[in-house]
């Protein structure tokens, strides 16, 4: 894949998305199954297999819950709206455009050490 010369403010947007997603990710695992309250349930044995698959009640969300998972859902698409709207896009068309965007997203990307 080409190197491209992404402008610091786009490459400092995909920075802060990328964090920022994590988070969300991380927070989300927290949270109970739903987001309102609902009775647990359990459903019948899948064939061929033991497994029974069964939730225990939700209390759903605390305000406090949805407000952070609403103001990380917020950032997140504040974030992606400037990436997606940068002006440095204009500057390519066709493939070239759908490469660079690609580049972009693993532009942060650790790479591998010498002995990988």
């Amino acid at each position: 894949m080409p190197a491209y010369d992404f402008p610091q403010d786009l490459l400092d947007a995909q920075a802060a998305l990328d964090a920022v997603q994590a988070e969300h990710d991380l927070f989300a695992q927290t949270l109970p199954w739903s987001a309102e309250p609902m009775p647990g349930w359990k459903a019948d044995k899948k064939l061929h297999s033991d497994y029974v698959p069964e939730k225990d009640d939700s209390p759903g969300y605390t305000p406090e819950q949805a407000e952070r998972l609403a103001a990380y859902r917020a950032r997140i698409l504040e974030l992606t709206t400037q990436i997606i709207t940068h002006p440095y896009w204009a500057t390519l068309s066709g493939p070239g455009r759908v490469e660079a965007r690609t580049a972009l997203k693993h532009a942060h990307d650790t790479p591998a050490g010498p002995d990988a």
